[in-house]
């Protein structure tokens, strides 16, 4: 299974020039962990995630109205391309320490993010169908008992 098929293809984004605490309130109001900054052609140049605003701002005892997202994002994050098996990703996310990757077309162009939780999700049905499939074929089910 590639990342496309399991990536969220809605994606919040931030602007270079914005506080961190605009980000910060984009990241409340809209649940979500990460940001993603764009080129004018629409390539990820940037993220910004809770994290960040953790270790980068609060850490340090940083100013969020005055400090900008250029100040402080992940430049040029590692991404993945949608037709990436989803082993390599997980590959890629544990040997850089991600949770999350952006997700680009064949032209580098954001497409989505692919989340650790969105892999666990994935494994969570998987082993959830395996499972009943295990009951189905268990020799109790098959004797009809």
């Amino acid at each position: 299974m590639t990342v496309g098929r399991i990536c969220s293809r809605e994606v919040d984004l931030v602007d270079t020039d914005e506080s961190v605490q605009v980000a910060a309130e984009r990241m409340n109001s809209r649940n979500v962990g990460t940001l993603i900054v764009l080129d004018e052609e629409k390539h990820p140049i940037g993220m910004i995630t809770d994290r960040d605003l953790a270790l980068r701002i609060v850490g340090k005892a940083r100013d969020p109205i005055e400090t900008l997202v250029s100040d402080i994002m992940t430049r040029f994050p590692d991404n993945v391309s949608e037709e990436t098996p989803i082993e390599i990703a997980l590959s890629k996310m544990r040997a850089g320490g991600f949770r999350r990757l952006p997700v680009v077309d064949d032209e580098g162009k954001l497409i989505g993010v692919l989340t650790l939780d969105d892999i666990l999700e994935l494994l969570s049905t998987e082993f959830t169908e395996i499972g009943r499939l295990i009951k189905k074929e268990s020799p109790t089910s098959l004797a009809g008992y």
